[in-house]
C-alpha cells in the first residue's frame, strides 16, 4: 500500500507523553525554527492536528517536530505542538527532545556530560545532560529570560461556586504566558490526581478570565497572550519545596458553555510553568538568584529550578533560569495515513475534549 504520509516517532515521557517526531515531515521554509513554526500555523495546520487529534493522539499528547537548525550554534531545532496551540517554548518537551536526540545517536553521547545547544521557536537554548551507560539520566537547560507581568492581582472569575467569585493570581511568562493561582483560595480542592477534573474546571475559568481581565505583551512575540493556567500550594513531600498542577487547554474557554470547563493536566511538574512559578516568586521577593527550587507534578515527579541571572526584556525585570529534569523513552511509531481514510486530519469529540 502506498501510504500519503509516514512519520518517525519517538515516544517519550517524563509524567507528561512527548512525543518527537524524528523523519517523515520533509522541508518547512524559514530562516529561523521561529520563521519554520510560523509557516506551519499560517499555512499547513493540518500536519498539528494530524500528530495530536484521535486516532494518533489524545488531549495530554504532545508533540515536538526535530528540524535542521537554522541558527549557527545549535545542534539541532524543533517545533513545538501542543492541542491548541504552537508554544514558543516547553520545558519539559525540551527535556524529552534532548533525550530521543541523545538516547538515538543523532546527537552524538559524550559521558558523563554531553552539552549542545537546540534551537526552539523562542531561540537558543543550553543543554547539559549527564549521561550514563547511554542514558540521559538528566538534562539541564537554559531558558530564555522569564518575567513577571503581574503579582497578587485580584480577577472575577464567575462559575468557581462555595462562594468564590474573585481570585488573586499571578501572571508570568516562562515561555508561555501563565495564570496562576494559590489552590489555598479553594479549600474543597487538593492538588491530587482524583481531583484532576475540578482542577481542571476552576483552571480553565480562571484562565478565561485572566484573558478577559489581563492584557499581556511580550516585547519579542507580538499576539502572544495567556494560554494556559496553574494552580499550585504546599507540598508534604520533604523533597519538594511546591506542588503544581498545570492545566492545558484543549479548546476555547466559554463561560456559557460549562461543557469547556476542562482541559488536559499537565502529567510532568512543568518547565516553562517552573520558570514562571520562580519569575513571579522572584518579583515578589520569595526567591532569590542561585537558590534552588523544587517543583513537583502531580505524579511527585519534581522538577529542579534555578535563576542565574538578571537581565531585562523591554520595559521588564526578567531573570535567566534553568531547570534540570528526566525524561524516558517508551517506544517508537511509525505513524501513517491511509489514503482511503476520511479523516486525514484526525478528529475529536466532546466527551474528552473541549
Amino acid at each position: 500500500m502506498a501510504f500519503k504520509r509516514m512519520i518517525n516517532c519517538v515516544e517519550t515521557h517524563d509524567g507528561e507523553p512527548m512525543r518527537v517526531v524524528t523523519g517523515g515531515v520533509g522541508h518547512i521554509p524559514g530562516d529561523s525554527v521561529y520563521e519554520m513554526m510560523e509557516n506551519l500555523r499560517k499555512t499547513d495546520d493540518s500536519l498539528r492536528k494530524f500528530l495530536l487529534r484521535e486516532p494518533r493522539g489524545y488531549p495530554p499528547l504532545c508533540c515536538n517536530i526535530v528540524v535542521p537548525p537554522k541558527h549557527p550554534d545549535a545542534a539541532a531545532g524543533f517545533i513545538i505542538m501542543e492541542q491548541v496551540e504552537y508554544p514558543m517554548m516547553s520545558g519539559g518537551n525540551t527535556i524529552s527532545v534532548a533525550t530521543a536526540l541523545l538516547e538515538t545517536g543523532i546527537i552524538p553521547m559524550q559521558e558523563p556530560y554531553t552539552e549542545f545547544n537546540l534551537e526552539a521557536p523562542a531561540g537558543l537554548i543550553g543543554i547539559k545532560s549527564k549521561c550514563e551507560n547511554g542514558k540521559a539520566t538528566e538534562v539541564t537547560f537554559k531558558n530564555v529570560p522569564a518575567f513577571a507581568a503581574y503579582t497578587d492581582t485580584v480577577i472575577d472569575v464567575p462559575h468557581i461556586g462555595h462562594g468564590v467569585e474573585k481570585v488573586t493570581v499571578d501572571v508570568a511568562w516562562g515561555g508561555m504566558f501563565y495564570a496562576m493561582a494559590d489552590v489555598r483560595q479553594f479549600p474543597w480542592v487538593e492538588l491530587e490526581p482524583d481531583q484532576g477534573r475540578e482542577i481542571t474546571r476552576i483552571s480553565s475559568l480562571i484562565l478565561k478570565a485572566a484573558q478577559e481581565q489581563l492584557p499581556v505583551v511580550h516585547p519579542d512575540y507580538p499576539g502572544v497572550g495567556i494560554t494556559i493556567s496553574q494552580l499550585f500550594g504546599p507540598t508534604d513531600d520533604p523533597n519538594a519545596d511546591v506542588k503544581n498542577a498545570v492545566t492545558v487547554a484543549s479548546g476555547e474557554v466559554d463561560f456559557d458553555n460549562p461543557s469547556t470547563w476542562i482541559g488536559a493536566l499537565d502529567r510532568c511538574p512543568c518547565g516553562t510553568g517552573t520558570c514562571a512559578r520562580m519569575a513571579a516568586m522572584y518579583a515578589k521577593g520569595e526567591l532569590k538568584l542561585n537558590e534552588p527550587f523544587l517543583h513537583q507534578g502531580l505524579l511527585g515527579v519534581v522538577y529542579k529550578g534555578e535563576l542565574v541571572e538578571e537581565t531585562t526584556i523591554g520595559d521588564y525585570k526578567a531573570i535567566v533560569p534553568t531547570i534540570t529534569g528526566c525524561s524516558w523513552i517508551y517506544g517508537f511509531n511509525n505513524l501513517v495515513l491511509d489514503p482511503t481514510d476520511p479523516f486525514t486530519e484526525g478528529f475529536t469529540i466532546g466527551d474528552i475534549w473541549a
